[in-house]
């Protein structure tokens, strides 16, 4: 059994988020990182290894991404991942949703993975829809929301949280599984292993490497735009009742909660 990562590279969370009013991208310039909620797939995928419960072959970081995004890769493979591959071309500059995610398909089917783990979202661009544009241009089928996961027989059986609760769900291998931030607590990489994922293989490839069509990546092969941006509004400052009289100030609260309708 062969299981794939999907993995980004997103601007590191200390980072103050920027917005390019020309080009209406996301500035990129300041420190990277691996995005944590990818770190959650990688997570369980070691422990379908780890679990005994399926015999895993590999488990194979995968990104698309500027050269700068080897860094997230060398995370991921200190975290567990046997080895990675890095898809990075020029052409893909400007890529959105549905080019990235038919970019990545064209990786996978080389790689032929029994499973596809990605996390529920990216920290940048938060999109929770490309394990659903992998899957399909995959044919396989894809599940989200996903808080936990065993495997058995070739099948996957999976809860699947909702507003309501959660689902349980079989589904037949191969597939795409989108894991929530719910389903595990990621594992710090050890010394040895952040020294070591430096000399563990990483495969490099150009859209020409993975039959990309070039027409359907970057900006002509974007099937969307971002027409404006807006900065949400400034939030008012708080109003502050200090506990002078205790009486007093209860009053106060169960007056400012009534003008509101808060109360029942």
């Amino acid at each position: 059994m062969k299981i794939c990562v999907l993995v980004k590279e997103v601007p590191d969370a200390a980072v103050e988020k920027r917005v390019d009013p020309n080009t209406k991208r996301l500035d990129r310039s300041g420190e990277k990182n691996l995005n944590p909620f990818d770190t959650h797939a990688i997570e369980a995928a070691m422990q379908v290894k780890e679990g005994g419960k399926a015999d895993v072959e590999e488990v194979v970081a995968v990104t698309m991404g500027p050269e700068s995004a080897v860094r997230a890769l060398h995370k991921a493979v200190s975290l567990g991942a046997d080895r990675s591959v890095h898809l990075t071309d020029s052409a893909l500059e400007d890529s959105d949703v549905c080019a990235t995610g038919y970019a990545l398909a064209q990786v996978l089917k080389q790689e032929q993975p029994d499973l596809v783990l990605l996390g529920q979202q990216s920290d940048d661009g938060e999109c929770y829809t490309i394990g659903a544009v992998v899957a399909d241009h995959l044919q396989m089928p894809s599940l989200t929301q996903v808080i936990k996961m065993d495997v058995e027989d070739g099948k996957l059986r999976c809860e699947r949280q909702a507003e309501y609760g959660y689902d349980t769900v079989e589904v037949e291998l191969p597939a795409v599984i989108s894991v929530g931030d719910a389903i595990n607590e990621p594992r710090y990489p050890s010394l040895k292993a952040i020294m070591g994922a430096k000399k563990k293989p990483l495969d490099t490839k150009a859209i020409g490497d993975v039959d990309i069509e070039a027409g359907k990546v970057g900006a002509e092969g974007k099937s969307t735009s971002v027409l404006a941006i807006e900065p949400p509004p400034q939030k008012e400052a708080g109003q502050m009742i200090e506990d002078e009289d205790t009486d007093e100030t209860v009053e106060k609260i169960v007056a400012w909660l009534e003008e509101r309708k808060l109360l029942a």
